[in-house]
């Protein structure tokens, strides 16, 4: 059951954060500065790529390594597939997962690894074979670390990982911002220059400021009543989020919300794109899930009812496709089963300001979700 007056307590949030989870969201516009920095020493801003690279091949270990490249994927479009390098192997614990190349890989694919461990053997038998193969292999990553000294050793380009501001132990999960924007800005910047996405310099520091921004807007010290992330996060309370997307940059940002929402919260949450969404989880507004509390009832006991899960439908928007919506189809499909709905949708600016500030705001609300929530330890 979610404490919705913990989050109009700030010190209580303090105490209960004891992963530093708030601060890691809160820290990410710092974390793209520093990790554009150390691109810049690494060279990337003086690569001049002969030609794009027929396919990118993005491999690491973690959640944000999944989104790094599921972002990367919407960015690049249709310019060259982006190919994501699933692991394998008998437990998600160092020297126990692989990768391998796809057969047809070779001198004209470019391979990332994106990593906040660093420490995995796999990664290093994968960059060895990327280099026998004549693939163009860079990697972020800690440094020192073994995949660093790996990649250097074969001619490969590293770049360090970028290191919390406050100095703090990394957090590897998939629900840290930190992780994420540390690892995704180098790639950014070089892909900027290959001539596969739009992001020089000036772009990423409109991104780490737009992040600025919403973690003002998102802070602990913000009421619930004028703060997205927390208000979403009350509404997301004894709910199964079905969370609609539409636009390419909002796709990459609602499957890392299903996913931080399970990892952080226990909350199981189910993605979609519009127009498909709509048929996909049609169903469920229908059924079960459709019997909860009336959500609007002010005066029903929350303390000791037991709250049924019912669906309520997050509607996460960018640009969509040729100006074409499917949002106004998705709120009377939604509200035509009297099933809730929160939309979600970014100031004007760059795509990938965009997209900096949809995850923001989720990443926030599944952070503030997790620390309210009884029963979930944090």
């Amino acid at each position: 059951m979610l404490d919705e007056s913990l989050l109009d307590a700030p010190e209580a949030l303090a105490r209960a954060d004891r992963r530093g989870l708030l601060r890691g969201v809160a820290e990410a516009g710092a974390r793209v500065r520093t990790a554009a920095r150390n691109a810049a020493e690494a060279g990337i801003a003086e690569l001049k790529p002969e030609g794009r690279p027929r396919a990118v091949l993005v491999a690491g270990s973690g959640g944000a390594a999944t989104t790094v490249a599921d972002l990367i994927g919407a960015l690049a479009g249709a310019a060259a597939p982006v190919i994501r390098l699933a692991p394998t192997g008998v437990a998600p614990a160092a020297g126990a997962l692989r990768w391998a190349l796809p057969g047809w890989a070779g001198s004209l694919d470019l391979l990332l690894i994106a990593t906040a461990d660093g420490g995995e053997p796999g990664l290093d038998l994968l960059a060895e074979q990327a280099y026998r193969r004549g693939c163009t292999v860079v990697a972020v990553a800690p440094a020192p670390s073994p995949i660093i000294e790996s990649v250097a050793g074969r001619h490969g380009l590293t770049v360090p990982m970028a290191t919390s501001p406050n100095g703090q132990p990394e957090e590897t999960a998939a629900a840290s911002s930190g992780a994420l924007w540390a690892l995704l800005t180098p790639l950014l910047a070089l892909l900027d220059r290959t001539g596969l996405i739009e992001a020089p310099p000036e772009t990423l520091a409109k991104v780490a400021d737009r992040l600025d921004r919403t973690a003002e807007r998102c802070g602990p010290a913000i009421a619930t009543y004028s703060n997205p992330a927390k208000t979403l996060a009350a509404e997301l309370a004894d709910s199964l989020p079905l969370i609609w997307t539409e636009g390419p940059g909002a796709a990459p940002a609602g499957r890392r919300f299903a996913a931080v929402l399970a990892e952080l919260a226990g909350r199981p949450a189910l993605a979609a794109e519009l127009p498909e969404a709509l048929p996909a989880h049609g169903v469920l507004l229908t059924g079960a899930l459709a019997d909860g509390a009336d959500p609007d009832d002010f005066f029903r006991d929350r303390v000791e009812e037991i709250q049924a899960l019912r669906a309520r439908v997050v509607l996460l928007r960018d640009r969509p496709a040729g100006g074409l919506t499917a949002a106004p189809a998705a709120r009377e499909l939604a509200l035509g089963h009297s099933t809730p709905i929160s939309e979600l949708e970014p100031e004007d600016g760059a795509e990938l300001e965009s997209i900096a500030e949809l995850l923001a705001v989720t990443d926030f609300a599944a952070v503030y979700l997790a620390l309210a929530t009884t029963a979930t330890p944090t």
